[in-house]
C-alpha cells in the first residue's frame, strides 16, 4: 500500500515502479498527476487498508512526511515512522514494529527514498522483551487517548 498527496506524487510514482520491479504487488491511493488532495484523507485510507489486511505495511509520501506521519499516527493500531536515514528506516521496524513508513518528497531525493523503502521492507521486528514492553506501553497510551474526547484548539 502506498499513498501520497500532490507534493509526493512524483516520488510516489517512482516508488511504485521500483516496488513492482522488486516483485511487490502495489495498491496505491492519492493524487494522480498532481491533483490536489489532503494528506489526512490519504493517510486514513492507507491505514484503513493496512488494518483491513490488504497490505502488510504501508508507505506514505507527502512534501515533508510530517503531515502524513501525524495523520497516520492518529489511527489506532498504526505505528508510522518518518524516516530520513537508513538507520531509522530499519530500526523503526526492528525496535518499534513500524507498519507505516512516511517520506518527505521535498526532503529526501529519489535514490535515498529507494534505499529507505528497501531497508524498511527488508527489516524484521526483533521480538525481544524490551521491544515488546515498549510496544505494550505504546498500545496503552493509544487506549488512553481513544477513551478521551478530542479537543481541538
Amino acid at each position: 500500500m502506498i499513498g501520497g498527496d500532490q507534493a509526493g506524487y512524483a516520488l510516489k510514482a517512482r516508488l511504485i515502479d521500483a516496488l513492482q520491479a522488486w516483485g511487490h504487488t502495489v495498491e496505491h491511493i492519492g493524487a494522480e498527476r498532481g491533483e490536489e488532495v489532503d494528506f489526512p484523507d490519504i493517510s486514513q485510507a492507507a491505514c484503513a487498508a493496512l488494518l483491513a489486511g490488504r497490505a502488510e505495511r504501508a508507505i506514505l509520501v507527502c512534501g515533508t512526511g510530517i503531515g502524513a506521519s501525524m495523520a497516520a499516527n492518529k489511527v489506532p493500531g498504526i505505528r508510522a515512522a518518518l524516516c530520513h536515514d537508513v538507520h531509522s528506516a530499519h530500526q523503526s521496524v526492528e525496535h518499534d514494529n513500524a507498519n507505516v513508513l512516511c517520506l518527505g518528497a521535498q526532503i529526501v531525493g529519489e535514490w535515498l527514498a529507494l534505499d529507505l523503502v528497501r531497508t524498511y521492507l527488508n527489516a524484521r521486528y526483533d521480538d525481544r522483551e524490551p521491544y515488546r514492553r515498549r510496544l505494550a506501553k505504546l498500545a496503552a497510551l493509544e487506549q488512553t487517548a481513544t477513551r478521551r474526547s478530542p479537543t481541538i484548539t
